[in-house]
């Protein structure tokens, strides 16, 4: 009873066959990179992406033989609008990296509306204007996994499951519906939003693979990496260090206290939804994680791959008091500062290359533990599990960094992608391969356990960090 995913990422597209084990018995992965025609507008091909979804699907059925279903995760916010007779996308996809609606967030702001501009509903309203008003009755909007189903069943299906209508900004509060008051703020008929569904659950039929498996699962990619590494339990998190970073802790049936942003900085999320319940997360998120490895490698040249930052790390035992804060891009929970930029700190003349990528590794690390610290204060409650999964898992030296400054055991998921586990976990629930959230725990087993070493100076780190902050005043003030 093995489960085919698409898992449609940022910056590419992956099908793979799981089987009842957990292991993998076929992938394939192509890069489908947006675009950026000017600075802070990042834009995609909705055709190119559904196309190669389905072209990969396709190939890894070929190799790997049938399925019982279909799981399908996705990189979140991200808006498509299209035709509801023709499926053709009315202009290109916005990523959720896209920052051309500011504006708009912050006027809404000054209404007493809080959007921020990663989400979807701003990006919705300017892809409509796009279009004459007489004319948005044919039209239909949805999140990436929303094409992805479209495609799969052919246009039979509009749907967006629970985690990504989420993060749309256009969900009430209690997950309970639409918010009739942002449509209305921002000029969105109803008519264009897709129906809502469980996380887990048959939804209808892939009718564009062979066989036509049932779609039975439907979840953004960090709510399915924190499944994928069976944090099903309130208490359970797991961060996901790839490009950026984003801590998920699963809270249970009940929300957090707080409808936007919590005091330390983390957002409430739906980390999934099954039998029309939710279940309840929060999420801290680092604007920058293995950016600043590849940084390192791409345009200092101190490293060839990332691969060799942790030899490199492992040359020296401590940066001889060099900090580095990853902040290229801003810096996220619990500080959410806009302004802030990479600061490097402590150099002297016996400052070597190694002492410099460890500072980078352990930078990374520290704000590790930030996330750490944001989510068990926004939350009320200690973590019991820390579990990490993405590219920089792999590497030894950041792990036992990140053990190090959050003073825990870290728990190394056995795959670097856990997306793609999380996904196949919840559309096999729905067709027996797994009978419930206990048995998707079961399922799961670290590849390594990272005991602490030594502890990591936690006070220098946040004086680090306040050197920081502040460095473009005009980017500070904005909050959303």
């Amino acid at each position: 009873m093995s489960i085919l995913v698409i898992d449609v990422g940022t910056s590419g597209v992956r099908a793979a066959v799981v089987r009842p084990d957990a292991t993998i018995a076929a992938a394939q992965y192509q890069h489908v990179l947006p675009d950026t025609p000017f600075p802070g507008l990042v834009e995609f091909d909705p055709v190119r992406m559904s196309s190669t979804a389905l072209e990969l699907a396709r190939n890894v059925l070929t190799d790997a033989g049938p399925v019982e279903a279909v799981g399908v995760t996705n990189q979140r916010a991200s808006t498509i609008v299209w035709d509801r007779t023709t499926g053709a996308p009315v202009g290109p996809g916005l990523g959720w990296q896209d920052l051309r609606t500011v504006g708009e967030c912050l006027a809404l702001q000054a209404k007493g509306l809080r959007v921020p501009p990663n989400a979807s509903a701003t990006k919705l309203a300017h892809l409509l204007a796009q279009v004459p008003r007489d004319e948005w009755d044919r039209l239909v909007f949805g999140t990436v996994d929303s094409w992805i189903v479209w495609a799969l069943s052919e246009g039979a299906l509009h749907v967006t499951d629970a985690t990504n209508a989420g993060v749309t900004a256009l969900r009430s509060g209690d997950g309970s519906g639409w918010s009739a008051h942002t449509l209305d703020a921002l000029g969105i008929p109803a008519s264009v939003l897709p129906t809502v569904v469980d996380s887990t659950g048959v939804i209808g039929r892939a009718t564009a693979l062979a066989g036509a498996p049932p779609i039975s699962g439907v979840v953004g990619d960090q709510q399915a990496s924190l499944i994928g590494q069976g944090c099903v339990e309130r208490g359970q998190a797991k961060i996901t260090f790839g490009t950026g970073g984003m801590l998920d802790a699963c809270l249970g049936p009940s929300p957090a206290a707080f409808d936007h942003r919590g005091p330390q900085g983390c957002f409430p999320i739906a980390a999934w939804q099954a039998g029309g319940r939710l279940t309840w997360g929060v999420e801290a998120m680092m604007l920058a994680a293995g950016t600043n490895v590849e940084w390192l490698r791409d345009d200092l040249g101190v490293i060839a791959t990332a691969e060799e930052s942790a030899a490199v790390a492992a040359q020296c035992d401590e940066t001889g008091d060099v900090w580095y804060v990853p902040a290229p891009l801003g810096l996220g929970a619990p500080y959410w500062d806009f302004g802030a930029r990479g600061t490097l700190l402590g150099l002297t003349r016996g400052t070597g290359r190694p002492q410099l990528v460890r500072a980078v590794l352990e930078g990374v690390a520290h704000r590790g533990a930030d996330l750490v610290e944001a989510a068990e204060g926004d939350a009320g409650m200690t973590l019991s599990t820390l579990r990490v999964d993405g590219g920089m898992s792999t590497n030894g030296e950041f792990v036992q960094a990140l053990a190090n400054a959050t003073q825990r055991a870290v728990e190394v998921a056995p795959l670097p992608d856990a997306t793609t586990l999380g996904a196949a976990f919840l559309a096999g629930m729905a067709v027996g391969t797994w009978r419930d959230f206990a048995d998707v725990a079961a399922a799961w087993a670290p590849s390594r356990v990272v005991e602490p070493a030594r502890p990591l100076d936690r006070e220098r780190w946040r004086a680090a960090v306040a050197r920081a902050q502040g460095w473009l005043p005009e980017l500070s003030a904005l909050d959303f």
